[in-house]
This record gives C-alpha cells, structure tokens and sequence, in this order.
C-alpha cells in the first residue's frame, strides 16, 4: 500500500511531503482481543483497554495555553497559462481564444496573492513565548497567536531550527491578561501504551482534544539527521502540527509534527518531537536565536554482523568511524577510522543514528569521556565537544560517489574477493585522479553481481587496510585475506577511500 508521510501542520498548498511504504494493517480489533484474552484474564483486559476514565481535568489546565497558529503570505503571480492550440476550425477555438484574452485583459494570472495557513502552538511562559513547528510559520509574512478566549496576539520569530522542525514565537500579552503557560515533562521515561492527549487545530475546527496512547519510540521518518520521534495513535491531522502532546499529569511530552496518511486524514500513526529533544534547542533560540549544536568531527557507519564479526565486536552495536575531519575536536582527542564508539558523554551507543543525536545535544565546549573499541580492546578516550555550523557536515554515514573512469589500459592485476586490484602507480593516479597523498591498492574492476558490487565497491576506489593493517601491494592483500582464512574469519573488515579521501568500511565475505 502506498501511503503518505506529511507535515501535520498547514493548509498551505505547497506543503511538503515524502513517500513511504508502510504494510497494511494485518490483523483487526476482533483477532486482537481474542489474541489478548488467550493470556489476560477478562477483567485486566477490559480495565487496559478502556482507557482513562476521563482527561477533563487535565485537559482544563492546559486548554488555554493551547493556540492556533494563523499566518500569511505574499506569492508571486503565476505564470500565465498558455492558450490551447486547437484544430484550425474546431467548434471551441473561438471560445477558448475569448476566455484567455480575456484573462490576461484583466490581469488574473500575473497579480500577487495572499495565501493563508494555519497550525497549533502553546505558550511555555506567561511573557509570551510560543513553541510551534517550524513548517507552520516558514515563508509567512504575518504570524498571529489565536487564543481560545477569541484574543489574538500578532507574534515575532524569535529563532527557528530546521534539522528538527521548530520554531520559537513572542506575543505580547495585553495588560491585566496574564497568558496560560505550560511547562515540559520528561520523554525519556514514557513507555509504550502510555496514556497521551494531543491538543490543536485540525482542519481549522479550533481546539481540539484527542487521546491515545504512545504507539512506539526512538522512530526515524528520514526526515532529518536527529530523527528520535514518539510514535501516537491520537488523532492528529493537518492544522496539528506544533502543538502539544501532553501526558496524564498535563506536562508537554511532545510537539506534533507529521503524520503518515493516504488522505491528508489520521489513521493513526502520527509523530512528535520528544520533549527531552526539544527543550535543549528551545533554550537555544531563546538565549541565542538559533540552534548551537555539538559537533565533534567525524563520518560514521552502521556496524553491520559483518563489520562486527571482523572486529570482533560479538553483536552489531555502536558507530564506526569511517574518518576523522583533520585538526576537528575528534582529531584532538584522539580518535580514529576503524574505531567503534559505543559510548558518549556516558550514554551508550546503540547504533549509528544514536551518536548524532547524543553530539548534538552535548553542549559545546564540554569536555566528555568517549568510550570506543579498537582491534577488539575497549579504550577511553577524552575530547573537548566543538560547535556544528550550518556549512559544515554533521555526523552521518559515509558514501562513495559512482566512478566512471575510461577503460584503463592492460595492467598486471590480482583478483580477490570479487574485485581486481593492483599496484598504486603514478600513471594509475592520474587515471583515477586519485589525490597524491593518498595510499592504498586501486580498484581496477568490479565484478557485477557480487558482494564488492553491491556494497558500492568501484574502479578508482583504493583498499587502504585489511582489518586495520595498512595494505600497498596486492600481495599484502592475499597475504592478509589467507591469514584471516586461517583464523577461521568468515569475512574480510576492508577500509575504503574515493579518489578525494573520503573512506568507508565494509565487510566483504572470503570465500
């Protein structure tokens, strides 16, 4: 089935969206109760399925802080649509000729329009601030805060973040009419089945209160390097966006922010930015007017069974450095391509997405303990976190551009491991336009179908190491590759670097 990912937010015609493929829902509410009754006795069944008895009382604290997000903006006249060319002579010629003349008389298609939007947003102190999604306010040219006693505050952007979808507004309140505030509660202890409600402006209705429970954590929409979202079956629908979605105790657990739809319509799945993920970049924009993440200068990659098996890792965890930005806080404190880092600052690393957000929400100039492991030994490591510019690369996971170089003239080559390969020469670096610092023996063919191909081996590319050993002839290659036969390795750990130096890794199966 193929189905939508949007932005929850705005009416706005031009709004963003992504494709996705999700499975249809397979079993219906009948099989899982029966599913569920098999091992829950009925009364457990009944109290976890009816929910709370009531969210009034939460609900009335929280209500007015809740705003609807109105905006405007000014877009450029539309081009003017050409006349359709029509048989000489047919019956609509001359009507169609008169309908478009008479368009372009009257200026219809080249004069500017407004177009308005809307969204949600809640005030998270009583001096005006308001927190909504960055999508909701992008390009407007006015913002206005809809309260639910009907006023209406026109609000400034104070600061925005992309990479996680916020914005942060100010409204000035009217004197003697002191704004509903509401305060941030703690994500990372929500569990799956939590009780939430999701307060906004679906369709434009006004507020609206929905619950559910939180469906699943942790979840990346690829919408972004720092995807971490709550997963809810609340209904959240387009006008959603930015607003809250609180806990039981009526504390923001999350920003609603896109929902997976065919329609534009719930079917519940929706997502929100977790609180614990926000919070830290809402002090941000508030003090500095923008976003300062940590950065600490690295590539990174999944560490596959392969990858882990070659490093002897004995499971998939952690993230692989593929290299080191020269001189970065990283470069400083001592890390290098090939080590896995498996904790930060210490927070365990899970896997590869985990450390950009870990980095990202250290804060800058912090000194932190990097716990990592190299040639199978666990070592720690100190480093000063460093400051992300917007121009620079963040922490992400390494490619290697398609190569195409001409047919390389006959040379001695040595096959292995479903590539060829061969001695690094001058006349083969500037075939390859291979940078002159750069070490290693050079692909010359892949062979198609095989595993080298399918893990993005090309010709050009250069085999620096073999399980972290440094190789410069074919022969050190066979040699390294008969030595890991002999030590019963399944795999191969080769470490691998484009033309301009960027390097990888990747586990290649010895047959």
């Amino acid at each position: 089935m193929h189905q939508c990912l949007e932005r929850s937010g705005t009416d706005r015609p031009t709004e963003r969206r992504w494709s996705l493929v999700r499975a249809a829902r397979g079993l219906a509410a009948a099989g899982l109760v029966v599913a569920g009754a098999l091992a829950v006795p009925p009364a457990a069944l009944a109290a976890a399925t009816k929910g709370p008895d009531t969210v009034a009382d939460a609900a009335a604290q929280v209500m007015d802080a809740v705003v609807n997000i109105s905006t405007s903006q000014t877009v450029a006249p539309s081009r003017s649509v050409p006349t359709p060319e029509l048989p000489p002579g047919s019956p609509f010629e001359e009507f169609f000729e008169e309908f478009f003349k008479r368009r372009q008389q009257q200026g219809e298609d080249n004069a500017p329009r407004r177009v308005s939007s809307l969204g949600s947003g809640f005030v998270i102190d009583a001096s005006g601030f308001i927190v909504t999604n960055n999508h909701v306010i992008a390009d407007a040219d006015e913002i206005f805060a809809n309260f639910t006693d009907g006023s209406k505050l026109k609000a400034e952007v104070v600061g925005r973040d992309t990479k996680i979808d916020l914005a942060l507004l100010k409204v000035t309140p009217e004197p003697g009419k002191p704004l509903k505030a509401v305060k941030f509660g703690n994500s990372d202890i929500l569990r799956v089945g939590d009780w939430v409600m999701a307060i906004g402006n679906p369709f434009g209705l006004g507020g609206t209160l929905t619950v559910g429970v939180i469906s699943a954590r942790n979840r990346d929409i690829n919408s972004g390097p720092y995807d971490n979202f709550l997963q809810t079956d609340a209904a959240i629908n387009r006008g959603n966006s930015g607003g809250p979605l609180f806990n039981m105790d009526g504390d923001v657990i999350g920003i609603n922010t896109a929902i997976i739809s065919p329609s534009g319509g719930s079917i519940g799945i929706g997502f929100a930015v977790p609180s614990n993920t926000a919070t830290p970049i809402i002090a941000q924009l508030k003090e500095f007017g923008e976003a300062r993440r940590g950065w600490i200068g690295v590539r990174i990659q999944q560490v596959t069974p392969e990858i882990a098996e070659s490093l002897s890792l004995g499971r998939p965890r952690g993230a692989l450095v593929g290299s080191v930005t020269d001189n970065g806080p990283a470069a400083k404190g001592g890390l290098k391509a090939g080590d896995v880092v498996v904790s930060f600052d210490g927070k365990e690393v899970k896997d590869m997405r985990a450390l950009p957000i870990i980095v990202a929400d250290t804060p800058v100039d912090k000194e932190v303990d990097v716990v990592i492991v190299r040639k199978g030994q666990e070592q720690h490591l100190k480093l000063t976190v460093g400051r992300l510019n917007e121009t620079e690369a963040t922490e992400k996971a390494a490619e290697t551009p398609e190569q195409k170089p001409d047919a390389p003239p006959p040379v001695a080559t040595t096959k292995l491991l479903g590539v060829e390969v061969a001695e690094l020469t001058p006349e083969l670096r500037t075939r390859f336009k291979i940078k002159d610092e750069l070490k290693g023996v050079v692909v010359m063919t892949v062979e198609p179908g095989s595993v080298a191909a399918e893990r993005g081996i090309a010709p050009g590319n250069l085999i620096v190491e073999v399980n972290q050993e440094a190789t410069g002839t074919p022969k050190q290659v066979e040699d390294r590759i008969a030595a890991l036969k002999k030590e019963g390795r399944r795999s191969a750990l080769l470490m691998v670097s484009d033309p301009e130096g960027q390097v990888r890794f990747t586990a290649l199966p010895i047959e």
